[in-house]
């Protein structure tokens, strides 16, 4: 069976399957005191949202950025508002939950995107707030006395985020794609992981023993003792080889290529260092603005940047200016409805349109640097041609910001890549979206998610083109999307002219290994073979050379 996998571990064992779902409530009538109920039910999410808030602070690092998004939603008031008036209509707790957390799904699925893939998460957080109104375990990771492979049609954050790595050998997953909230926390944790393996609950049954191959994608069933054998060993040989010594990154025939970590928060710095981040190539900035009802001041924005840029003295830090609108929308910047957001006033063209608080961020980064000794590079999301490049850079010009550049994620712009790099110092692809427009295919929504990965020849050939038109201007391109984590591709695209990737600092071992393993030759060979295959399952055999 074949999935796709996440990082290069192998790993063998008994199967276990994820637990079903709780029995669905019934409708039956409420009996008793409506404001009792209500109540009950208050304190049910409360509860909820207590339990993801502290998972979340256990874990810490992306999970708990998860985590907490899980726990918001459990804390959300329409959401509570609209359950007590389901109850007062006279409904029981568990079946106003139910159907209040359906009707809020319903609306993320129909929103796409980000928000569609939010739904899953919901579906987990509806779950454990009836759990707790039974006064029975949330279904969760089955428990185990020996070492097991998890089989589950996907796994909500909570669980994926504080699976037992002492138990839990590896993941399968019949649902999700690469970018997935399953594959990115698994790569953050350094989990073998498989995700989207067709069929998969119905061919592998509970204690079945099996052999999944990250680095190949591939589940075998029923493996002989001479499979197994050959997977512990292979298990052994690349846990070497992710752990040998921390060099910079690097091919077989030393052409350098950075390698980076995507940071969210200033206190994750110190984990990416101590896994050999070689600096920063995404620090998102969207947390100092995404739980404010108003802007972040200049000062406190200007404390946060200076506190990463201290933590990689001497080393590049690429900060990424705001990125709001469609999945993340703030009142502040748009407060417009708009019937496909995704599409609509998001990235550069929000900040654009609220140019005060772009120059307000601008001012901050100005500031930290000029209190601090990081190599500050600073970029826009969502760039689109060679105009929005230069009122970008003029503006973080006035700044004196030295080092400015564009994101690539939007086609057109790897159409006038030529023009975009005459006027800007670098470019930095955001894969996961750069994916998702180029096939008019929502991010991390299952049902296209043929579409939503970085494999498909369409994507690399827009990275050519970037590509080519940095090698033409001699200026860097990076690529800081979920795709650098991914060894066998970061090969493939530094074979397209990458010269600088970006991922979860927990990736950075085996990209490492990976790409000390080939010279620029073999990956610009892999490259050209990946180019001609009509879909991202055979660009990854053409790639591997079968």
């Amino acid at each position: 069976m074949h999935g796709v996998g996440v990082g290069r571990g192998i790993a063998a064992g008994k199967a276990l399957r994820m637990p079903d779902r709780l029995t669905p409530p019934t409708d039956a009538p409420l009996e008793g005191d409506a404001e009792g109920e209500v109540q009950r039910a208050t304190d049910a999410l409360h509860q909820v949202a207590g339990d993801l808030m502290s998972r979340g602070e256990t874990v810490g690092g992306e999970a708990q950025d998860v985590l907490q998004a899980a726990a918001l939603m459990a804390q959300d008031p329409a959401l509570a508002d609209d359950v007590a008036a389901r109850i007062r209509a006279g409904v029981n707790a568990e079946f106003a939950v139910q159907e209040a957390f359906g009707q809020f799904k319903q609306m993320l699925v129909a929103l796409g995107g980000y928000m569609a893939e939010r739904a899953t998460d919901l579906d987990d957080v509806a779950q454990r707030v009836i759990a707790q109104l039974r006064g029975v375990p949330a279904p969760g990771v089955p428990m185990s006395d020996e070492p097991f492979v998890l089989i589950a049609r996907d796994l909500a954050p909570a669980d994926t985020a504080t699976l037992d790595l002492d138990k839990v050998l590896g993941l399968v997953t019949q649902d999700g794609g690469p970018t997935s909230h399953t594959a990115i926390l698994a790569r953050s944790k350094s989990i073998t992981a498989i995700v989207g393996v067709p069929e998969l609950l119905d061919k592998v049954s509970d204690r079945q023993l099996i052999i999944a191959d990250a680095r190949s994608g591939e589940v075998t069933l029923d493996p002989t003792a001479e499979q197994q054998e050959a997977a512990e060993a292979e298990r052994i040989k690349r846990a070497e080889v992710a752990n040998a010594p921390i060099t910079p990154g690097a091919l077989a025939d030393g052409t350098p290529v950075q390698l980076l970590a995507n940071v969210g928060r200033p206190e994750e710095a110190a984990a990416a260092l101590e896994l050999g981040a070689e600096g920063v190539g995404l620090f998102r900035t969207e947390f100092l603005f995404l739980d404010s009802k108003t802007p972040p001041t200049v000062e406190q924005q200007t404390e946060q940047y200076a506190a990463m840029l201290r933590a990689f003295e001497g080393k590049k830090v690429v900060v990424r200016v705001l990125d709001a609108g469609a999945d993340k929308p703030l009142a502040f910047l748009n407060d417009d409805d708009e019937e496909n957001p995704a599409l609509g006033l998001r990235g550069i063209r929000a900040l654009r349109a609220n140019e005060k608080v772009l120059r307000d961020q601008l001012q901050a980064l100005a500031d930290a640097d000029a209190a601090t000794d990081a190599d500050l590079w600073v970029m826009a999301p969502m760039i689109a041609n060679a105009e929005e490049t230069e009122y970008f850079v003029t503006i973080s010009r006035e700044y004196g910001l030295k080092t400015v550049g564009a994101m690539a994620e939007v086609p057109s712009i790897a159409l006038q890549g030529s023009q975009v790099l005459e006027r800007c110092d670098f470019v930095s692809i955001g894969t996961n979206d750069l994916t998702q427009y180029t096939f008019a295919a929502d991010r991390l929504l299952g049902t296209v998610a043929q579409f939503q990965d970085p494999w498909q020849p369409a994507v690399l050939r827009l990275v050519g083109m970037l590509g080519d038109a940095g090698a033409a201007a001699d200026k860097p391109v990076g690529v800081c999307g979920e795709a650098a984590a991914d060894p066998a591709l970061a090969a493939v695209l530094v074979g397209l002219g990458v010269t600088s990737l970006s991922m979860s600092a927990a990736a950075l071992g085996d990209v490492r290994a990976e790409l000390k393993s080939v010279t620029l030759e073999e990956a610009r060979e892999r490259a050209a073979r990946a180019l001609t295959a009509v879909d991202a399952a055979e660009a990854r055999r053409f790639a591997a050379g079968a």
